[in-house]
C-alpha cells in the first residue's frame, strides 16, 4: 500500500493501472489533495500599479483591441474598484480579490512599439538563399509520399482521428535526422537539453499564455480522473513549468534550454493549403525556451535576436529559401512582446509556410509561473522569457522534399543532414513497392478482452 501511494504521488497520471477499486479511491483522494495543495502554491505576480492605472486604461484597450479582443481592462478597474471598498476580513474580499486576478491574467503582455506601424500585414525583414526554379510542374509532398512510399496520411479511420499520418523507412530516418541536426545545432550554441513530460496540469499551459478553456482552445485534456491535465502543445511550456517557482541567480543567467517532444493541437483547418501534413494534430518538434534577468530589458532582446540568428543559420544550410518576418500586433498572441517568424518557400504548394517562430514574452510568463532572480543588489524581480523553433519537423519535411525533388520525383536530401543520414542521401521509390488493397468491413462487433482477463 505504501508503495503504491508513493508512486501514485510521483505520476498522478497512472491511476487507473491500480487495480483495487478501493484502493484507487484512496490514492486519487491524496493525490488530488496533495496536487491541489501544490498547484495553488504561486500566487501570480501581476503588476495591479499598472494594470489599475486610470492613465492607462485607453493605451490597455488599444492594445486588447489589436491583440484579438481577448481582455477587459475596465473589468479589472471595476473590481478593483470594489475590493478597496471591502474589509480584508470579509469572506467577499477573497472572492473579489480572486476574481480581479482572473480577470487581469486575461490582459496580453505590453508590445513592442514599433509594431504600431505595421497595421495588419507583417514586415519581411528579409529573404534568405535564391527561390528555386524548376523545368516542371513541382509535385506537392503527399503526392510525393505516395510515389515514394513513405507516407501514409489515407485510411487510417479504423487506426486513429484525422490529420494523422505514418512516416516510414528514409521519411521516418529523415525525421530523427532533422531532430539530430537541430540538437546537435543547439549543444554547441550552449543551450541544455531536457526530457520533458507531455502531460501538464491546465495552470501551467495557461501560465504561458494558451487558453485551456472554450470552444477555441487548441488544447486536449485527459478525461476521467486526470481532470485538470493537459497534452502539452509545445515544449515550451514543459521548460516553462520546469523553472516554475524557482529563484534563480543573477549569474545563471541567461539560461538556454531546448527539448524534443511531441506536440498535440486540436487546432482543425479546412484551406487546401494546409492539407495532408501542414496542420496536424501531433507532430515532433525541437523547442528553444529562455530565461534572462531585466535589470535593462536589452538582456531578453539580446536572446531572442541570438535565437532568431540560430534559426536563420540552421534553415540557411539546409538550403531552403524563406523569408524572415516581423509580426504584427494581432498575430503575437497573449504572451509575446514582440515575434519573428519565418516562413519556407513550399513550391508544390506554390505558397510560403511557416516553419518557425520565436518570442520574447519578456515577464508575461514570469509573472505568472513566478520564476524570479535576485539581481546585483539582492533584489527578487521577474525573469524575462525567450522562446523559439529549432526544427517543427512536419513543415520542415514538406520545404525539403518540395524544394528538392527532381521531375522524376526523387528527392536530393541537402548535405548538412548527411551525417544524420547514413547511407540515405537520396530518397527513391522501392524497388518493391508495398502494395495495399483496402478492404471496406463493418465496424468491430466483438468484445474487447482487458490485459489479464481469462480467454
Amino acid at each position: 500500500m505504501k508503495t503504491l501511494i508513493m508512486n501514485c504521488a510521483r505520476t498522478p497520471f497512472n491511476l487507473m493501472k491500480i487495480s483495487s477499486q478501493q484502493t484507487y479511491s484512496r490514492i486519487r483522494t491524496l493525490c488530488t489533495n496533495t496536487s491541489h495543495r501544490s498547484k495553488n502554491t504561486f500566487i501570480p505576480k501581476l503588476n495591479y500599479e499598472y494594470l489599475c492605472n486610470p492613465d492607462n486604461t485607453h493605451y490597455i484597450e488599444r492594445l486588447i483591441k489589436h491583440r484579438k479582443n481577448v481582455g477587459d481592462i475596465n473589468k479589472v478597474l471595476e473590481l478593483s474598484k470594489k475590493l478597496k471598498s471591502v474589509n480584508e476580513s470579509l469572506p467577499e474580499y477573497q472572492t473579489l480579490e480572486k476574481e480581479l486576478q482572473k480577470e487581469a491574467l486575461k490582459i496580453p503582455n505590453d508590445a513592442s512599439p514599433h509594431l504600431w506601424a505595421y497595421g495588419e500585414q507583417p514586415k519581411v525583414l528579409e529573404y534568405i538563399n535564391p527561390k528555386p526554379e524548376f523545368s516542371f510542374s513541382p509535385r506537392e509532398f503527399s503526392q510525393l509520399g505516395q510515389k515514394l512510399d513513405i507516407l501514409r496520411t489515407e485510411n487510417l479511420g479504423n487506426i486513429t482521428g484525422s490529420r494523422s499520418y505514418y512516416f516510414k523507412g528514409v521519411l521516418a530516418e529523415l525525421e530523427h535526422a532533422l531532430v539530430k541536426y537541430s540538437v546537435s545545432h543547439l549543444l554547441r550554441k550552449g543551450f541544455t537539453l531536457l526530457s520533458v513530460p507531455d502531460l501538464l496540469y491546465s495552470d501551467i499551459i495557461e501560465g504561458c499564455g494558451m487558453s485551456t478553456k472554450g470552444d477555441h482552445s487548441q488544447v486536449y485534456h485527459i478525461a476521467g480522473p486526470n481532470e485538470g491535465v493537459c497534452l502539452a502543445g509545445t515544449a515550451e511550456m514543459s521548460l516553462g513549468g520546469y523553472l516554475m517557482g524557482r529563484q534563480l541567480e543573477a549569474h545563471q543567467l541567461p539560461l538556454k534550454l531546448a527539448a524534443v517532444s511531441r506536440c498535440y493541437r486540436a487546432e482543425s483547418s479546412g484551406q487546401a493549403e494546409e492539407r495532408g501534413i501542414y496542420r496536424v494534430h501531433a507532430f515532433t518538434k525541437v523547442e528553444m525556451f529562455g530565461a534572462t534577468a531585466a535589470d535593462t530589458g536589452q538582456e531578453s532582446h539580446d536572446l531572442f535576436s541570438e535565437m532568431v540568428l540560430l534559426q536563420k543559420d540552421l534553415y540557411s544550410k539546409l538550403g531552403l529559401h524563406f523569408q524572415v518576418l516581423d509580426m504584427p500586433l494581432h498575430d503575437l498572441g497573449a504572451p509575446a512582446y514582440t515575434k519573428t517568424d519565418m516562413e519556407a518557400w513550399m513550391p508544390g504548394r506554390g505558397m510560403y509556410g511557416e516553419i518557425s517562430s520565436a518570442s520574447n514574452c519578456t515577464d508575461y510568463q514570469s509573472a505568472r509561473l513566478n520564476i524570479t532572480y535576485r539581481d546585483a543588489e539582492g533584489r527578487e524581480r521577474l525573469v524575462h522569457t525567450v522562446n523559439g523553433t529549432a526544427c517543427a519537423v512536419p513543415r520542415l519535411v514538406i520545404a525539403l522534399c518540395e524544394n528538392f525533388q527532381d521531375s522524376e520525383g526523387n528527392i536530393s536530401l541537402p548535405a548538412a543532414l548527411h551525417p544524420h543520414l547514413p547511407g540515405a542521401s537520396k530518397i527513391q521509390p522501392p524497388n518493391s513497392p508495398c502494395r495495399i488493397t483496402w478492404i471496406r468491413n463493418k465496424a468491430f462487433q466483438g468484445t474487447i478482452v482487458p490485459a489479464g482477463a481469462g480467454m
